[in-house]
């Protein structure tokens, strides 16, 4: 599958599959950026997508990152965002940690998901039993 890219402030590091069959390509930060602890920021990727119906996208963290307590939130990027595309990215730890121009700080995954329409006609009731609720221990 082929998808069209959308540079932005002519950024040129479009994401990148180090193997061909590497779940997520490598997206990079565009600016320097000093992350404070216990802090989330939004960083800009430098391209939009034009993902087609029946797709979206998320920016899933990184190992190294992950390791090192930066997380990457996985807001999904919809089929009709033509927006520049951001990593939301958290340091959970106590630390400052210092992001550079072009390091790798995620990866993106392109998922494909089914279009639902949501009823409320539900035909055979279930009830409200939640966690546990089938399977009680007297």
């Amino acid at each position: 599958m082929k998808i069209k890219l959308i540079k932005f402030d002519n950024y040129d590091k479009a994401p990148f599959r180090a193997h061909y069959n590497d779940a997520g390509a490598d997206v990079y930060s565009t600016q320097d950026i000093l992350l404070e602890p216990h802090t989330t920021i939004k960083i800009p990727l430098g391209f939009g997508l034009e993902l087609p119906d029946g797709f979206m996208a998320c920016i899933f963290p990184r190992s190294s990152c992950s390791s090192k307590g930066l997380v990457a939130q996985l807001p999904p990027i919809d089929s009709g965002y033509r927006g520049e595309v951001h990593a939301i990215i958290t340091n959970s730890t106590d630390n400052q940690y210092i992001i550079n121009k072009d390091d790798k700080i995620g990866q993106i995954v392109v998922i494909p998901i089914i279009l639902c329409d949501f009823v409320e006609e539900l035909g055979n009731e279930r009830g409200t039993g939640a966690f546990g609720s089938t399977n009680k221990i007297k």
